[in-house]
């Protein structure tokens, strides 16, 4: 058996790290994977050459560079039978966050919010692949794959011409208490879920490290839309709640993009 360690320099969410693992499912040699996000390095335990999974990896732009290889005595990983129900439970986080903020975000015009419900979906749809691709069909996960990035892309092209629409017209400003309120309890979402994530591959681990929490993207986004709510109240304009929602419609289409490298 094999060990390689890679340092992904732009792993800094646990979808991203779910988008790996779809990614690498199709290697049978791969025994075990073990992420350390806060660090941004992947563990791959492996019996064949590592060369095609590299490959693999730096297909996603992530950053990926392997930091070495070496021979190890065969080990024996327990199979993590809660991981099922974990995703199912982080996903639905998710999930009922978008609802949340698309509705709030439609109600209060903000698109800070809609932007982040999208991101928040993006999210989803990474944890439902993980749960109905992974261990099917490469043709199954494909599929899915590509019919879930097209989705994102133009759920984020919508965004998009709507902050157009807004830019140069006459729109009200957005309600800026909603969205502060809703992105706090958006940020105490995510923190919720990458501790669950992070405590089921530690048992030693009883919280999370606090660096973890600020490494994340969509803790990043959270409290960018709670600046940009204050900014909305302070500068009277629903200008800063535009470019949070540009800046994070940018980033959606990027996750797009990754998910649509699954499906090629």
């Amino acid at each position: 058996m094999k060990k390689s360690i890679f340092e992904i320099s732009k792993m800094d969410c646990p979808s991203e790290e779910n988008l790996i693992r779809i990614n690498l499912d199709e290697f049978s040699s791969i025994k075990h994977l073990d992420f350390d996000i806060p660090n941004r390095k992947l563990t791959i335990f492996h019996t064949s050459e590592i060369e095609g999974i590299e490959r693999s990896l730096q297909k996603l732009n992530l950053g990926t560079k392997r930091l070495g290889t070496e021979q190890i005595d065969p080990v024996d990983f327990e199979k993590d039978t809660g991981q099922k129900k974990l995703l199912w439970t982080v996903l639905s986080i998710n999930f009922a966050f978008f609802i949340i903020e698309m509705t709030t975000g439609l109600i209060s015009k903000s698109m800070g919010l809609v932007a982040d419900s999208l991101d928040m979906l993006a999210d989803s749809f990474v944890y439902g692949i993980s749960l109905f691709a992974v261990g099917g069909s490469v043709i199954r996960k494909k599929k899915i794959a590509n019919i879930a990035g097209y989705f994102q892309i133009l759920l984020a092209v919508i965004g998009f011409i709507e902050v157009l629409r807004r830019f140069f017209g006459s729109e009200n400003i957005p309600d800026f208490s909603t969205m502060i309120i809703v992105s706090i309890f958006a940020l105490i979402a995510n923190g919720i879920c990458l501790y669950l994530l992070q405590k089921s591959k530690s048992k030693k681990e009883a919280h999370m490290k606090a660096s973890m929490i600020f490494t994340s993207n969509d803790v990043i986004i959270n409290i960018g839309v709670i600046v940009a709510g204050l900014l909305v109240n302070w500068l009277n304009s629903n200008k800063p709640d535009l470019i949070i929602g540009t800046i994070v419609f940018i980033l959606v289409i990027q996750g797009a993009v990754r998910i649509l490298k699954i499906g090629n």
